[in-house]
C-alpha cells in the first residue's frame, strides 16, 4: 500500500491548499522546528515565536480536521534538525513510500530539497503551493529580451492579466497609478487609529527556545503575543485594515511619526507571508470594501494598496527567481562597512533612526518607509556592506523571507543590484526625512545644518554618498540635477561637507 509523507514548511500553511481538500488516511503531514531554520540568519525572538505558534496553530486544526499529522518541536529528543535528517528519519519509521512537498520560496531551501529527493529511497514529486498570482518563472518571461525590468509595466500587465480594478481593457478611473496622491505628511495633531494587536499567550514556545542556545534579537511579552498566529486572527487584522485603515492608507502610506509605529498601514505582511491569507483574497476584500464605501475611500488609498500586493510583491519575487543564486552577491557601489552598534540598542541621537529602530526592536516591524528612507538610506550613505544590511533586515522584521527581503534591501534599499530593481539609489539628506516626518523638531542634531556640530549627519552623508560615487552615477537621468548642484557648489563648501562627513563615519558608533 501506498504511504505518503507530505512535508509543510513554516511558512506554507495555507489551509485552502488542495492537499487539504481530502481526508487520506495513507497520507502523513509533517512540520517541524528546526535549528537550520532558526540558525540561517540571528532572527528576531517574535519572528521565531511566531513562526512556532502559527505552525502549531496549522497542525492542530489539520488533527481537528482528522489528517495525520506529525510535528516535531524544537527540543524533541529525536529532532535532528533539518528537513533532510528528519524526512530520512521518518521514512525509515514508519515505512513512506513516497515523499511530497511543495514549492519552497526560498532557494537555499529549494536546493536542500531538490538534493533531499535524490537521496531518499522513494519516489518523490513536488506540488505548487497555490498562493501566488504568478509562478516562479512568469516575470523573467515577461521581460525577456529586456534590459530594464520596469515593475509599472509589471504591475499593468498583472492587472489586465488578473482583471483587478479594471474595465473591460482599461483601469478604473482611466489612471493605473496614484502614488503621487499618496505622499502626504501627517497633520501634527493627528492621532492615529489604535492599532489591532493580539493577546496570544507564546510563554511554552519561549521557554522552549530558552532551554536553548539560539542567539536572538528584540524584544517579546510572550505572555501577550501581539502578531495573528492563525488564519482566524489573520483575517481579523485585514477586515480591521479595510474598515479602519484604508480610508486613509494611501494618502499616508510614507508618513512617520514617532512613538507611532503602525499608522494606517495593514501589517499582514506576516500573515501573507506564511500564507495564512491569500494576496488574492486581500485584494477582493480591500476592493469589495471600496465599492461599498466608495465616497469614504477615495480611490487612490485603495489603488496604492493593491499595487503593493499584485505589483510589488509579485515582482520582487519575480526577480528573486529571475536573478538567484548570483543576485545575493552583488555589491555594484562595493560597499565595505560595518553596520553601526546601534542598529541592534537602538540607542542613537538621531531621532528618525531612534525611533525606527526601537520601533524595529519591539514590535519586529517597520513600514516601507522607514526601511527603506531611514534605516536604509543611512546605512547606504555610511557605505556599509549589502551583506551586513541584508542579515540585519532578514532577522529582525516579522516578514521577512528571503524571496521579498533581499529584493528589497540588497536592491531597492542598498541598489546593490546596480539598477535592476530600482531606477535610482533612494538616498535622502535630512529635507526628505523632515518633508515626511516629525523626527527632526526635537531631534538633537539639527535638519538645516550640513556642517558643524550637531548637524544632521544625513546632510554631509548625502553629498559625500554622491561625490564618492559620481563615476557610477553621474550619467543616471534621474539624479543628474544633483551632481549639477554638487559641481556648482563652492570649493571649500564641498570640502567641508566632506570632512563632516568623513568625522561621523570615523566616529558612527557614537552618533
Amino acid at each position: 500500500m501506498k504511504k505518503t509523507i507530505r512535508l509543510i514548511i513554516g511558512d506554507q500553511l495555507n489551509s485552502n491548499h488542495s492537499w487539504f481538500k481530502t481526508v487520506d488516511d495513507s497520507v502523513t503531514y509533517v512540520l517541524m522546528e528546526i535549528r537550520t531554520e532558526t540558525d540561517y540568519a540571528t532572527h528576531h525572538v517574535q519572528k521565531i515565536i511566531g513562526f512556532f505558534a502559527a505552525m502549531q496553530a496549522f497542525a492542530k486544526e489539520l488533527k481537528t480536521k482528522k489528517h495525520n499529522v506529525i510535528y516535531i518541536h524544537l527540543n524533541d529528543a529525536n529532532n535532528l534538525h533539518s528537513f533532510e535528517k528528519n524526512i530520512e528519519f521518518l521514512i525509515g519509521e514508519n515505512n513512506f513510500t513516497h515523499f511530497e512537498y511543495q514549492l519552497p520560496d526560498e532557494y537555499r531551501v529549494d536546493v536542500n530539497l531538490k538534493k533531499l529527493c535524490e537521496a531518499i529511497s522513494i519516489t518523490s514529486s513536488v506540488v505548487d503551493s497555490e498562493h501566488f498570482f504568478t509562478t516562479r518563472e512568469e516575470l523573467g518571461i515577461f521581460f525577456e529580451g529586456k534590459k530594464i525590468f520596469l515593475m509599472e509595466s509589471f504591475y499593468r500587465a498583472m492587472r489586465k492579466k488578473h482583471h483587478v480594478l479594471m474595465e473591460g481593457d482599461n483601469p478604473i478611473n482611466g489612471q493605473w497609478n496614484f502614488d503621487s496622491e499618496n505622499r502626504k505628511k501627517l497633520p501634527k495633531n493627528h492621532k492615529p487609529i489604535a492599532p489591532l494587536v493580539f493577546n496570544n499567550d507564546v510563554s511554552a514556545i519561549a521557554n522552549e527556545i530558552a532551554q536553548t542556545n539560539i542567539e536572538t534579537i528584540g524584544n517579546i511579552d510572550s505572555k501577550n503575543f501581539i502578531w495573528p498566529i492563525n488564519r482566524a486572527q489573520s483575517l481579523e487584522l485585514l477586515d480591521f485594515f479595510v474598515e479602519e485603515c484604508l480610508p486613509l492608507f494611501g494618502s499616508y502610506q510614507d508618513a512617520m511619526m514617532p512613538n507611532e509605529w503602525s499608522l494606517y498601514h495593514a501589517r499582514i505582511s506576516f500573515s501573507m507571508n506564511i500564507k495564512m491569507i491569500s494576496p488574492q483574497e486581500v485584494i477582493e476584500k480591500a476592493t469589495s470594501e471600496w465599492r461599498k464605501r466608495p465616497i469614504e475611500i477615495e480611490y487612490n488609498q485603495l489603488e496604492g494598496f493593491v499595487r503593493q500586493i499584485i505589483g510589488w510583491r509579485e515582482y520582487m519575487r519575480g526577480i528573486y527567481w529571475l536573478k538567484m543564486p548570483e543576485y545575493a552577491n552583488l555589491n555594484f557601489f562595493d560597499n565595505q562597512g560595518k553596520l553601526p552598534n546601534w542598529y541592534w540598542t537602538g540607542n542613537t541621537k538621531m531621532n528618525c533612526l531612534k525611533d525606527a529602530i526601537n520601533q524595529t526592536l519591539n514590535y519586529g516591524y517597520a513600514h516601507h518607509i522607514q526601511r527603506l528612507m531611514i534605516t536604509g538610506n543611512f546605512a547606504l550613505l555610511a557605505g556599509v556592506h549589502p551583506d551586513e544590511v541584508g542579515a540585519w533586515y532578514l532577522g529582525v522584521y516579522m516578514d521577512a523571507i528571503e524571496w521579498v527581503e533581499i529584493t528589497n534591501t540588497l536592491g531597492m534599499s542598498q541598489y546593490a543590484d546596480g539598477g535592476i530593481v530600482g531606477t535610482k539609489p533612494y538616498v535622502s539628506s535630512a529635507s526628505y526625512i523632515d518633508k515626511m516626518s516629525h523626527y527632526c523638531g526635537s531631534c538633537y542634531y539639527k535638519k538645516a545644518l550640513k556642517t558643524g556640530d550637531k548637524s544632521c549627519p544625513f546632510n554631509s552623508l548625502y553629498w559625500n554618498f554622491h561625490d564618492k560615487n559620481e563615476e557610477k552615477l553621474s550619467k543616471n537621468p534621474r539624479i543628474g540635477m544633483m551632481y549639477n548642484v554638487w559641481k556648482k557648489m563652492q570649493p571649500e563648501a564641498k570640502v567641508s561637507l566632506l570632512e563632516q562627513a568623513d568625522y561621523y563615519l570615523k566616529n558612527i558608533n557614537n552618533l
